[in-house]
């Protein structure tokens, strides 16, 4: 198995877990552990999907982008994403959630997951894996 093709199916794994537990919260009034386990399988999927575009692009020959930040840009510089300002703010909301926690933040970025940010994840997943 190629290198891409591991990264792929593990973000998809990781995207499909992400959204069984978004359901989970849209379904009824959760609980804080609920919100917190979308943040948790939010924080590993931007993580998997940031690798596997990374990947994507060394299999285009680009080599030289190596954080998350200058993956992204070349990212929607080569298409593969279409909203640059959505996946900075994600890479923005990723590092709050891992560094500090306030519950106000907390709802904001869940909310900012399940209404954006899974789609966005979706729409990388679907253009990668077209291109494999």
């Amino acid at each position: 198995m190629k290198k891409l093709e591991i990264k792929l199916m593990n973000f998809s794994n990781a995207l499909q877990r992400l959204k069984e537990a978004a359901k989970e919260l849209e379904a009824r009034d959760a609980s804080d552990v609920i919100r917190d386990g979308v943040i948790q399988r939010f924080e590993f999927t931007y993580e998997l999907a940031w690798k596997a575009a990374k990947e994507y692009l060394e299999d285009a020959g680009i080599v030289d982008k190596n954080s998350p930040k200058a993956v992204i840009k070349e990212a929607y510089a080569q298409k593969l994403i279409s909203d640059e300002q959505t996946w900075l703010l994600m890479l923005n909301d990723r590092n709050l959630t891992t560094h500090a926690y306030k519950e106000e933040i907390a709802k904001e970025i869940a909310a900012r997951i399940i209404n954006s940010y899974i789609s966005e994840f979706e729409n990388l997943l679907l253009k990668m894996t077209n291109y494999y």
